[in-house]
């Protein structure tokens, strides 16, 4: 087992426990015309969030690592920052969809160091989590009115 591919993984169960406590943040806090659409969305999220966040650190015990399980671990190792508590809605979706880019990236990687370890299983978790993630970004960024890069 690579230690690269370890490490990238406990960047997801640290992103995916801060990706947690930022989508309660933005459900409790959304306000406005859009309320009840997002208020849904983000809890939406944030139950995907602790599926993820689950299913990689028991691939981690799996493969005989150690799952971070800290919050400051979490806030150190995330490649997402907590919400700030002053985002609008508008800023809420848009952060979202950025969070989403850098957790694809983090994905992508991992996906690579698992295939280059010859590990399909940690390989196809990822992919399937990478999946699920761009499809809730589009439909993020429809929401904003914008078209997909």
């Amino acid at each position: 087992m690579s230690k690269e591919l370890l490490e990238e993984l406990n960047t997801q169960v640290s992103t995916w426990s801060v990706m947690y406590a930022k989508l309660h943040n933005y459900h409790w806090y959304v306000k406005g015309p859009q309320f009840f659409t997002l208020h849904a969305k983000f809890e939406e999220l944030y139950n995907e969030a602790t599926l993820h966040m689950d299913e990689i650190a028991e691939r981690i015990l799996t493969l005989g690592g150690n799952p971070v399980a800290t919050l400051k671990e979490h806030l150190e190792q995330s490649v997402v920052k907590e919400a700030t508590g002053k985002e609008n809605t508008e800023a809420m979706v848009q952060t979202l969809v950025d969070d989403f880019d850098k957790i694809m990236k983090s994905l992508k990687k991992g996906m690579d160091l698992a295939a280059e370890a010859g590990d399909d299983m940690t390989e196809d978790l990822l992919n399937a989590t990478y999946q699920s993630i761009e499809k809730h970004q589009w439909m993020l960024n429809a929401f904003l009115g914008e078209d997909n890069k």
